[in-house]
């Protein structure tokens, strides 16, 4: 729990249902491949709103972003989709670690997206920051907080 401030407002803004607007959906897609498109549409209304909102600052602090890089910040959570979790279960791994299968794919959900967006046929530069990896990783760290 590095940053619990992070985590606090995550949790409160993770709580209502509602899907990204069409225009954040439009804009999401036109980053993405089709193949990183449909593991996109398998991240919960929170999570797409949330990459979403990740991505666009990640776009508006990078100069000259790619779409490979933005893709990255789009699916930086991808893994997520593996653990199965829903918010209050999350909040219960990050307390006590990843003591079940569940908890334990949720705290490697940067590996297991890196795994995932590889199988599609991601460009290295997407897989790379969705493994929180390289020269422009920390950039998307700190639009993520």
């Amino acid at each position: 729990m590095t940053h619990p401030w992070h985590l606090v407002r995550r949790f409160f803004t993770s709580l209502p249902p509602t899907p990204p607007s069409g225009e954040d959906e439009r804009w999401a897609e036109k980053h993405l491949l089709s193949s990183e498109q449909e593991l996109f549409v398998q991240l919960s209304n929170r999570d797409r709103r949330h990459s979403i909102a990740v991505a666009r600052r990640f776009d508006e602090a990078r100069d000259g972003a790619t779409r490979a890089e933005i893709a990255g910040a789009l699916l930086h959570d991808i893994g997520k989709i593996e653990c199965e979790l829903g918010t209050f279960a999350r909040v219960v791994a990050t307390l006590v670690g990843p003591r079940t299968e569940r908890f334990r794919a949720y705290h490697d959900h940067e590996m297991i997206g890196a795994r995932l967006v590889n199988a599609v046929g991601s460009d290295p530069a997407t897989v790379e920051l969705v493994a929180e990896a390289g020269p422009v990783y920390p950039l998307l760290e700190e639009c993520d907080y």
